[in-house]
Parts: structure tokens; C-alpha cells; sequence
């Protein structure tokens, strides 16, 4: 038996089928166009999927069920994408849409929490119970699995782990709120930062490696910088790793997890990210070194965690 996967973003629609041991058999995408219908847009997931099972020869019978992962928040009791700033959706009956087109089971949840899922069962996690994995990419997301499944809070909204409260009045989120996580950790936030000392420090190598074209900031660039002794490229790195480690902290003293995964362009940098983050919460979370400390690593499955984790909400 089979299970399809679908990761619906605002760009594009990846799905894919997944076999028992969680390979992906066959998978491919089309462009999202979020500024349709959201019945137009859940029909190109039902012909993606059907053409998926053309290419592949296994019908509808051979499979268990489809899942899929949307940004926003997700009603996953009822089905429904209660709202999505990515693809301008609120309310959009999900589950039962895609039902018009497939008799099997239909399932959903946030896209955060199936690539959490999707590395529990496949990835930088496999065979571990519990694990919390952070994204950091345009902003920060979050998801739990806890005896090796998804924990998504009593209703829709929760497990939120990019909107808590990181530094109270601190720098606008794009939630509303000020200070959250995500506008201290995301990837978003480090290039802002490194931006910001950049203009500050003419003489920094950040403007060297950004051609003296600001425009041309990335997150890897303060991290190149602070290894070749750039002081206002390390102060960047300092404080991104400070913010985000008092963040991972916090979550270890909450859920105390057997890992802790990042995932996101960040992670590129590996072990320049991952080492000092292990070394900076050994003291900071409750207990310190007489507790149980998880290790944090960075996700192996790249694109393909959101459709592995899709799949395996059946």
C-alpha cells in the first residue's frame, strides 16, 4: 500500500507517493498561482495526484489515503485551512474539496508540523519519539512530534513556535505582536541584521562580499564574514545565535525533546550553526549539564520533508 503526500505552498504544489518505508516514489509539482479560486487550486492538487498515480500504475485502491500540509493555521479536526497569508485563504474547506475528487482518506495539518513529521519518520530524526523542529526561513515555524506523533495543541493555532514571546516590545512581527521569535531568529531577521551593521561598518568584509551592493545581503554572507574575523559579522552571528538558542532553550525547558532539529536556508552553514547553539544552551536550559541536554542538528530531507510528512498523516 501506498500514501500520497502534498506540500501546498504559495508558489508551488509539490506532491508525491510514498511507499511504506517512506521513499518517495514518484513526485512532482506545478505552479501554485495562489491569486485563483481555491477550488482552482485544489483541483491542480487532485491532477497532479491522479497524474502522479498514471505515471506510477498504482490506483486509488492501492492507496491509504492522501495528506497534505498547508501554510497558515489549520483546523486539522475539521479539515479546513482557517487562514493562510501565503495563498489569501480563510476558511477554505480543505478536506472536503479534495473529497469530490478521491474516496480515500483526506487529512491535513501545517506544513511545519508534517516536515517536523516527515524527519521523525525519514530524516534527521528517524526512529526518535520526540522531537521539536524549527524553520527558519522568511519566518520562523514550528513543529512537535511527541511519542512519534504530531502534537498540534486542543484547536487551531497552536503549536505556534515562531510567535512566542522572545523579547517583550522588541522588534515588529509580521503577526502583529512585537518581539516574537520570528522576528529575532528567522532568516528574514538575520539578513535585516546583517544589513543594518553592514551600513553601520563601511569597512566591515560584509560589504566586500556583498559586492557594496546591500541589496545583495543573504544570510550566508555574515556568517563567511564573522569566520575570517570580521568583528561586525561575528557581533551579527553572536546575537542571531544568542536569540535563537535562548529560543531553543526555552523549548527544550517546555517539551524536553530528544532532538532539536533546524531546517531552512540557515542550515547550509551546518556545524557553524548547529556547534555554537549546542555549546550556548549546555548552561541555559533548566538543570544545565545535569540534565538532559538534546542535541541540536540540522534536517537531511530538504524539499522532499513536507511531502513525506504529508504522507504520513495517514
Amino acid at each position: 500500500m501506498y500514501k500520497v503526500g502534498i506540500d501546498l505552498g504559495g508558489t508551488n504544489i509539490k506532491a508525491g507517493i510514498v511507499d511504506a518505508q517512506y521513499h518517495i516514489v514518484k513526485q512532482a509539482s506545478v505552479p501554485t498561482q495562489a491569486e485563483r479560486t481555491y477550488q482552482e487550486i485544489v483541483k491542480d492538487m487532485a491532477m497532479l495526484v491522479k497524474h502522479l498515480m498514471e505515471e506510477t500504475g498504482i490506483c486509488e485502491e492501492e492507496v491509504e489515503g492522501i495528506g497534505i500540509g498547508s501554510p497558515g493555521m489549520i483546523d486539522a479536526k475539521e479539515g479546513v485551512v482557517v487562514y493562510s497569508n501565503n495563498i489569501r485563504w480563510d476558511n477554505v474547506p480543505l478536506v472536503q474539496e479534495m473529497n469530490s475528487y478521491f474516496s480515500c482518506p483526506v487529512k491535513i495539518s501545517n506544513d511545519a508540523n508534517c516536515a517536523a513529521l516527515g524527519e521523525a519518520k525519514a530524516g534527521a530524526a528517524k526512529g526518535v519519539p520526540n522531537v521539536i523542529l524549527l524553520t527558519l526561513g522568511t519566518g520562523v515555524g514550528g513543529g512537535i512530534v511527541v511519542d512519534g506523533k504530531l502534537f498540534e495543541g486542543g484547536h487551531a493555532g497552536g503549536a505556534e513556535l515562531g510567535h512566542t514571546m522572545l523579547v517583550a516590545g522588541g522588534e515588529e512581527c509580521t503577526c502583529g505582536r512585537r518581539g516574537c521569535i520570528e522576528a529575532y531568529a528567522s532568516a528574514t531577521a538575520l539578513i535585516k541584521e546583517a544589513t543594518r551593521k553592514a551600513l553601520i561598518h563601511p569597512e566591515s568584509m560584509m560589504n566586500i562580499l556583498c559586492k557594496n551592493d546591500i541589496n545583495n545581503m543573504n544570510g550566508k554572507i555574515p556568517f563567511d564574514a564573522a569566520q575570517a574575523g570580521d568583528k561586525a559579522g561575528k557581533e551579527v552571528i553572536d546575537r542571531y545565535i544568542r536569540y535563537l538558542g535562548e529560543s531553543i532553550a526555552d523549548f527544550v525547558n517546555i517539551f524536553r525533546p530528544d532532538v532539536v532539529l533546524l531546517s531552512g536556508g540557515v542550515c547550509n552553514q551546518g556545524e557553524k550553526l548547529t556547534e555554537p547553539l549546542n555549546q550556548y544552551i549546555k548552561d541555559k536550559c533548566f538543570g544545565g549539564e545535569k540534565s538532559f541536554i538534546p542535541p541540536v542538528r540540522c534536517a537531511t530531507l530538504g524539499n522532499n520533508a513536507g511531502i513525506i510528512g504529508a504522507a504520513s498523516l495517514i
